[in-house]
């Protein structure tokens, strides 16, 4: 074992791994754009490219050939072996995403005698057909003509007029159900037909004629006893809405259309997510609304990435979180130029703060004052925790580093904000507070099991993180040693912290670990010894670390292997060494291994999804975590070994 060591620390020390950060910089620095943001590209499955397709046709617009045959080059490369497709790369059949894709396809001119189409075909049948298809698909098919609507759960727009503190309410959903939901309970209420001027159907998709398909089954994540309370609730409600007043539904119409109006944020689209933007555009089409479906429509082709010879609809940008991180990476290197590009890259951020909207939730901390960044280009209805933790950190080390006071009223107004958007289990969600509804995961209409914006562990960390490294203490800081003792409660009895919006303990130990670091918890701590070990029990033969989409399944019990990532590879490293872990063999055979594994490009493939949207339905692959995650581990690797110290000084 010593000689291996000894091999590693040759090859993979201080100087060994510089020419890798050399290359890994230059790449980095020439995707800056003019501004000084970075954006980077986000995939996600088939279901976003096939519903783009879906909706040019529903909405009856003039063919782009062109642009449909890309789209179909891309949903044909990734369609699985299996026949089908998959939520993400290598995954198993997804019978939503298969339908859909498939549906598409056929929209584009594909032969339903073609090869791939009869193996997608036979796929579908073999595992009962498109019945098996979840609530959105049902939604699509049955705005299509192809399903009935007595197939979807009943969602009537008069929900807009709820009371806050009746059991269901807009304010206990998420942010991005809000948005989804709002204006697709107006085009249920109205039940459009798509004008499909192809006339094309996929009937040959189901084992019994489509129309007589009734409501779906309980998702696996459900309770019965809930699910049986909530089905009774739908199946009284189907003769009732017949009856409820047609000045009420008016009524309850205009609120939702109000709704949607205030938030459709131009050219960035209603939330900045595809699903909303979609079902805005068809809302105002509905209504006859032609100038704000324009406006709805429009900002759904900023989400295209169309090259050569393929292009597939995002499902949404991420040019606030992509600029953070990558400045975070470049303040790791050091260097003069390195430092000023990363300078620039804030600068463009720090005017993108939300300091003058009370978005969504303010319901819940009316006495909060604005302070956070978006996701997006634009979205001030809706700010998010973990993208402004990132930002605001990134530009303390600037501060730090000679940026001057350029940043400080933008940090102040970013702590104040993330401490006022604190949980009452002291927990840290995404985009909300206390939003822990969880029964509402059991109506119909949630099979996906997402409805709600919970505190999680990965996210919660990023704010532990940010308030320690603005020199908050346990001692004296209330917010700190709540959030502190949240993540110490949901540390697993196998060392690890769950990811929710990465794959997934990988990521939430990395993330923990940074913020349990940044706290000054000794490492010699049993929590942080268990963590540690296990990081190292996970690591692949070949050195580097894995971990996809099936680790989020409900029977979880342990780590599966899964193929090496720079990405993942990277947060483990970052994670251990955050705890002292430097000099650990696991830890020179990680560097070993995003060494060995660098391409030509300075880059590294990476074509494995590795964050996700929603665990079990929806992923997500970042397309710059494989240029700033693995740059940002080397760059501290060399800087702790050239400064023979292992005292991580940042919160992340």
């Amino acid at each position: 074992m010593t000689s291996v060591v000894n091999e590693l620390r040759v090859s993979s020390g201080p100087l060994g791994v510089e020419p890798a950060i050399g290359k890994t910089t230059r790449a980095l620095l020439q995707s800056q754009q003019k501004d000084g943001h970075w954006v980077f590209e986000l995939e996600a499955d088939a279901t976003i490219p096939a519903e783009y397709v879906l909706l040019r046709h529903y909405r009856g617009e003039r063919r782009d050939a062109q642009l449909e045959q890309k789209i179909a080059v891309y949903l044909r490369r990734i369609q699985g072996q299996h026949g089908g497709w998959s939520l993400y790369h290598a995954g198993d059949f997804d019978m939503s995403a298969s339908v859909k894709a498939y549906f598409a396809l056929k929209m584009v001119g594909d032969s339903p005698d073609a090869p791939h189409m009869r193996r997608a075909r036979e796929a579908i049948l073999a595992r009962g057909g498109a019945v098996h298809s979840n609530v959105f698909t049902r939604v699509l098919l049955s705005l299509y003509g192809i399903l009935d609507w007595r197939s979807v759960p009943e969602m009537p727009v008069e929900i807009m007029l709820l009371p806050r503190w009746f059991p269901f309410h807009l304010s206990k959903v998420s942010y991005w159900a809000r948005t989804v939901l709002v204006p697709l309970l107006v085009l249920q209420a109205l039940r459009p037909r798509a004008k499909n001027p192809l006339g094309v159907k996929i009937d040959e998709l189901f084992v019994e004629p489509p129309h007589t398909i009734g409501p779906a089954a309980k998702a696996p994540h459900q309770s019965w006893i809930w699910f049986a309370f909530f089905r009774f609730i739908d199946v009284m409600l189907r003769p009732a809405i017949r009856v409820f007043p047609k000045s009420l539904r008016q009524r309850a119409i205009d609120r939702a259309v109000d709704f949607v109006t205030e938030r459709l944020n131009g050219e960035d689209g209603l939330g900045a997510i595809f699903p909303a933007m979609a079902n805005a555009a068809m809302m105002f089409d509905v209504l006859g609304q032609k100038e704000n479906a324009a406006i709805a429509r429009n900002s759904i082709e900023k989400l295209l990435v169309v090259g050569g010879d393929e292009a597939y609809c995002q499902p949404c940008v991420s040019p606030v979180w992509d600029t953070g991180l990558t400045c975070h990476a470049l303040l790791e290197i050091g260097t003069d130029e390195a430092r000023a590009t990363a300078i620039r890259g804030l600068d463009w951020l720090r005017p993108r703060q939300v300091l003058d909207v009370g978005g969504d939730w303010i319901n819940r901390r009316p006495d909060v004052r604005p302070g956070g960044w978006a996701f997006q280009n634009a979205n001030p209805h809706y700010p998010d925790l973990d993208d402004t933790a990132v930002v605001v950190m990134a530009m303390d080390r600037a501060r730090r580093a000679g940026a001057g006071t350029r940043y400080d009223h933008a940090i102040q107004r970013g702590a104040e904000w993330i401490k006022g958007m604190q949980s009452r289990n002291g927990g840290w969600a995404a985009f909300d507070v206390d939003n822990t509804y969880h029964y509402l995961n059991n109506i119909p209409f949630a099979d996906h099991g997402a409805l709600i914006d919970p505190p999680t562990e990965d996210v919660t960390a990023r704010c532990v993180s940010m308030l320690a490294q603005l020199g908050e203490t346990l001692d004296e800081s209330e917010s700190l040693s709540r959030g502190v003792a949240y993540l110490l409660d949901t540390q697993l009895p196998d060392g690890s912290w769950y990811g929710r919006w990465g794959l997934n303990y990988i990521y939430g130990t990395w993330s923990t670990l940074c913020a349990l670091n940044a706290c000054g918890m000794d490492r010699g701590s049993a929590e942080l010894r268990k963590a540690a070990n296990w990081l190292i029990s996970i690591q692949n033969p070949d050195g580097g670390w894995g971990e996809d989409g099936t680790s989020y399944k409900l029977d979880y019990r342990a780590h599966e292997p899964a193929p090496s990532t720079s990405s993942q590879t990277a947060w483990a490293l970052l994670g251990l060494m955050a705890v002292g872990e430097i000099d650990r063999p696991a830890v020179l055979r990680g560097v070993q291994y995003l060494a060995r594994t660098q391409t030509a490009s300075g880059l590294w493939d990476e074509e494995r999804f590795t964050a996700t949207g929603f665990p079990r339905v929806f992923y997500l692959r970042y397309h710059g975590y494989r240029k700033f995650f693995p740059l940002w581990a080397l760059a501290r690797y060399r800087n702790l070994k050239a400064s023979n110290t292992t005292a991580v000084t940042f919160g992340i």
